[in-house]
């Protein structure tokens, strides 16, 4: 695969940049998955694994939903929800 193919590296995109990337990648992922040819889909996981670690280096302390953990998902088991 052609470095041009991989689009800008994650460090190099600025704050604004990485979230739309990262939102348009999320956005693509269900339909490559189902019919993307093999290499569309091994580029656009590596894509997506990129971004999504750059975002994490970026912001280690991120915040998280309760609802999003272990606990609150038996939470939600406990009452239906």
């Amino acid at each position: 695969m052609a470095e041009r193919d991989r689009g800008v590296a994650p460090e190099q995109l600025d704050e604004g940049l990485l979230l739309k990337e990262l939102e348009a990648i999320h956005r693509t992922r269900h339909e490559t998955l189902l019919y993307g040819s093999d290499d569309a889909l091994e580029t656009h996981t590596a894509r997506m694994a990129a971004l999504e670690a750059e975002y994490l280096r970026r912001h280690p302390q991120r915040a998280t939903s309760a609802s999003r953990t272990r606990a609150g998902a038996r939470a939600r088991g406990a009452d239906g929800c």
